[in-house]
């Protein structure tokens, strides 16, 4: 037997069961007429004039109905007479290629075919000015070409800093239109003054470029569309800075404290920017962000497929298996990691043969009193926290809440004769 099944040989591995996390979960019900009602309000579609070219800037993240917004804002600029073509506007993502961003956006179903418009695939930026502390303000050289820019992006908390606008319309702005080198610009000074740099650059891209509307949206705590807005240019900041009010309410979150193990199945920038959203796990890369529960050891299992290897966020975990590391794409990793500065979530870290070996030990390294009662949670990811999964300490936590519901019986970890879970 080798050292580290010697190490692992007695460590106990508890019973899980399944519960039933509730939140609020407001929806918009009808979402195309909700979102043309939108954009037909006073200086909103009525900025689109017959026969402007208007870039439509669409990111990278996982946003819920992203396909179906992005074809009904193309077709409600068709109907203005308008001609509507998609950019990506996701920074560095993709591998900062091309060809990565376009296989990005068609991972989350937009297309030529889905949306009914062309999708102009470019790196090259074009600045619009600086800031007065000297860094370049750049946008998508084809985007500013156009005649209009309509610009999609969800609300939500950002991974790595606090401020007036997280990640928003502004940052869409700020970050993911203008690209890889926008990107690095912005972050160049550090997210301590991100917060900053993301309003001051948006400012300079509504003064300078033409910025015709946004579509913003929040979601609920399952990863449904609780609100979706479209805002003129000039009310841009303001409506993200109130959305992100909201989008913080609705943010969902793992129902217990002081954790020991969490146990994360899959991980990608498809989940959130930082393969797993700090703001649930309480592991930000950064000292300007914070919240989250207290965890003493966190597991990363494997990678999304939509990732594309893509491994930014396995640093702020303690243990991943060898299966999550035999998949990571480097060039694409560390181009995340070198525009946004930030090299903890890039961080390799203890890689494990299999996923029992790396549950073992991170139940073994925990510190609690008496391992044999360790507060173990797995969840599927950082996006879908409606069922998860508690190991049979915690059930008296979970009797307590009335916003936890017990709904399986306690089972035993199940591997195959590799040590890999059981889907």
């Amino acid at each position: 037997m080798d050292i580290i099944q010697e190490l692992l040989k007695g460590v106990p591995l508890p019973r899980m069961v399944k519960v039933q996390q509730i939140f609020p979960a407001p929806e918009v019900n009808n979402l195309t007429e909700t979102l043309r009602a939108e954009i037909a309000k006073p200086n909103v579609g009525d900025r689109i004039k017959q026969g402007m070219s208007i870039a439509i800037a669409v990111g990278s993240r996982g946003v819920a109905e992203i396909a179906t917004i992005a074809r009904v804002v193309g077709e409600e600029i068709r109907i203005r007479g308008g001609k509507p073509f998609v950019v990506p506007a996701m920074g560095s993502h993709g591998g900062a290629t091309a060809q990565g961003q376009k296989q990005v956006l068609t991972d989350l179903g937009v297309t030529e075919e889905s949306t009914g418009c062309p999708i102009i695939s470019s790196m090259d930026v074009v600045e619009l000015g600086r800031l007065e502390n000297g860094l370049a303000v750049m946008i998508d050289k084809t985007a500013h070409e156009a005649d209009g820019i309509v610009v999609i992006n969800r609300v939500k908390p950002h991974t790595a800093y606090r401020g007036p606008c997280e990640s928003g319309v502004a940052k869409m702005l700020t970050i993911g239109l203008g690209k890889q080198k926008g990107a690095d610009s912005c972050h160049s000074y550090s997210f301590k003054h991100m917060a900053a740099n993301v309003i001051d650059m948006a400012k300079i891209k509504i003064k300078h470029a033409k910025i015709l509307f946004g579509i913003a949206t929040v979601e609920n705590a399952y990863d449904r569309v609780a609100k979706i807005v479209a805002v003129s240019a000039h009310e841009l900041i303001e409506t993200d800075q109130r959305l992100l009010h909201e989008a913080k309410a609705h943010m969902p979150k793992i129902r217990f404290d002081n954790i020991d193990v969490l146990i994360v199945d899959r991980i990608g920038k498809d989940i959130s920017g930082d393969g797993m959203d700090p703001n649930i796990t309480g592991r930000y890369p950064t000292p300007y962000a914070y919240g989250g529960p207290e965890i003493s050891k966190v597991v990363a299992l494997d990678l999304t497929e939509a990732t594309h290897g893509n491994a930014n966020g396995m640093g702020e975990g303690d243990f991943a298996t060898r299966k999550l590391f035999n998949k990571i794409d480097w060039q694409s990793t560390y181009a995340n990691a070198l525009t946004s500065t930030v090299s903890v979530p890039v961080k390799v870290p203890i890689i494990m043969e299999s996923d029992r070996d790396a549950i073992l030990a991170a139940i073994k390294t925990c510190c609690a009193r008496d391992i044999s009662r360790a507060r173990v949670v797995r969840i599927k990811d950082t996006l879908h926290l409606g069922e998860i999964y508690i190991s049979e300490s915690l059930l008296e936590d979970a009797r307590n809440q009335t916003e936890v519901k017990i709904i399986g019986q306690p089972e035993a970890f199940k591997f195959d004769e590799q040590g890999y879970l059981h889907k």
